[in-house]
């Protein structure tokens, strides 16, 4: 995470220089061939890859996963804005790469960094960073979702599978709705003892004729006392990080 961190950093420096007048020419590293076209090449497919960072962050990590579940509790606690979509964002942020760290520091040691020393070239870079990323999704992936984007594909002549490898246009969007399936799985499972609890509330405050007493605002403070007596958060988030292959 760090090295990331410091890897966005460092372009978004880079690229805060090149906007000035005059610049150092040795602020940014020579490529290996020693072309202008190279260099020119490299420092714009960095700059796509932050501007559309979010992006894959969502598609190829473990982002959707926690972030559905978190939602799915607070609707099943009954909290409409507690905690705050911010923290919810954060916190599935910041467990997205501590499960994505092994991933990243791969992706780093084999792509990233000896590209930026000049050790390879962009085209040998490419590969060693999303093969890390393919493992991942491939573990994670189930194998249903991924033979359908096969099957879609072969349904329109095209060949996804090279040499036992499935291509990133359909591992990406079978990995997607697999982690949207297993969120709203977990999710279903986070619901079902608080919906125990709003039929309990529910029964209790019929049977005593409370029918103007919305069962949601008894029910509300049980909730979040019995979540807070489980440990709640760290069972859910102790189980999402142990859900990942």
């Amino acid at each position: 995470m760090v090295r990331l961190v410091a890897f966005i950093i460092a372009m978004m420096a880079m690229s805060g220089i090149a906007g000035a007048q005059s610049f150092p020419s040795d602020i940014l590293n020579t490529p290996i061939d020693g072309s202008a076209a190279s260099w020119i090449i490299r420092t714009f497919g960095l700059l796509t890859v932050l501007s559309v960072a979010p992006g894959i962050l969502i598609m190829v990590t473990s982002f959707p996963r926690f972030v559905i579940a978190f939602a799915i509790l607070r609707t099943g606690m009954g909290l409409a804005t507690t905690p705050s979509n911010m923290i919810m964002v954060s916190l599935a942020l910041f467990m997205t790469f501590y499960v994505m760290g092994p991933t990243f520091d791969r992706a780093w040691r084999d792509g990233i960094d000896p590209l930026m020393k000049n050790q390879i070239t962009e085209t040998e870079a490419i590969p060693r960073i999303t093969e890390p990323f393919r493992d991942f999704m491939l573990a994670n992936t189930r194998d249903k979702d991924l033979q359908l984007f096969i099957d879609l594909a072969k349904e329109k002549g095209q060949t996804v599978v090279v040499d036992d490898k499935v291509d990133l246009r359909a591992l990406v969007p079978a990995f997607m709705i697999s982690e949207i399936r297993r969120g709203f799985e977990i999710g279903f499972l986070i619901m079902l003892p608080f919906l125990v609890i709003d039929l309990i509330v529910a029964t209790i405050t019929m049977a005593m004729g409370m029918m103007m007493l919305p069962p949601t605002a008894i029910s509300l403070p049980f909730k979040i006392l019995f979540f807070v007596l489980i440990d709640g958060w760290n069972l859910l988030v102790g189980s999402l990080v142990r859900s990942f292959s």
